[in-house]
């Protein structure tokens, strides 16, 4: 059995691999991260994991604070850290320097490689959202990048004087009052980004979200996609392979 921890900027996803997949556990905010919560979520695994593979796209305290957490637990326990590369399983890294690529944005691309259809074409909605374009010879072919909508919607509060951050979420549309005019805007506009840039890919390309605002941006959606919210995961478990 591995360890396998996704850790965004928002929050830490983990789960162990099995037989016919993961087994995903109970996400940690970051800002509530700490080797004691770890301890009590991973103390009451089954047996020991093997190995830990991290991938860390925030501070790096918060993977220390894994290490140090799966170490005290599991002295004998083997620690891989997720990088961007290249090439790997099959897919090509179209940056100049390759290495710069976000790692979770990597990952996803080797996972949709290994278990979707391609062409694809990624959209992690985040805390930033990301879109990655994949080929049918594994060649990725660049992506861009966005403010998620917990982002977008803080940033109209933070410039400008009348524009309130509204913690609530308000049906998407025309909308009467401020909260939900700003709550449909962001909405409609990733909603937008991603149709725009999936609408130029050929006939054969699948739509493929992943994120925690993947659920409600994909009910805004002109079209059909596949939602997978581990697929940062299944990426890092093919590294321990």
């Amino acid at each position: 059995m591995n360890l396998l921890v996704d850790i965004g900027n928002s929050r830490l996803k983990w789960a162990t691999t099995a037989p016919d997949g993961l087994v995903v556990g109970a996400a940690i905010e970051n800002h509530a991260l700490t080797e004691a919560r770890l301890a009590e979520a991973w103390g009451r695994l089954s047996k020991p994991p093997d190995r830990l593979a991290i991938s860390c796209v925030s501070a790096a305290r918060l993977a220390e604070i894994v290490c140090l957490a799966a170490v005290r637990l599991w002295p004998a326990i083997t620690v891989f850290e997720a990088k961007s590369e290249a090439q790997a399983f099959g897919v090509t890294n179209a940056y100049l320097q390759p290495e710069k690529l976000g790692v979770d944005r990597w990952l996803a691309l080797l996972a949709a490689r290994r278990h979707h259809a391609s062409p694809v074409c990624i959209a992690d909605c985040g805390t930033a959202i990301t879109l990655d374009l994949l080929d049918e010879h594994g060649r990725h072919l660049g992506g861009m990048i966005s403010p998620g909508l917990e982002l977008m919607r803080k940033s109209l509060s933070a410039g400008t004087a009348a524009l309130i951050y509204e913690d609530s979420a308000f049906a998407v549309g025309p909308a009467n009052h401020t909260g939900a005019a700003i709550y449909s805007g962001v909405v409609s506009a990733a909603a937008g980004l991603i149709e725009h840039v999936f609408s130029a890919q050929p006939d054969a390309c699948r739509l493929l979200l992943t994120g925690g605002d993947a659920p409600l941006i994909a009910s805004q959606l002109g079209f059909p996609c596949r939602i997978d919210p581990d697929l940062v995961l299944r990426g890092l478990s093919l590294l321990l392979e």
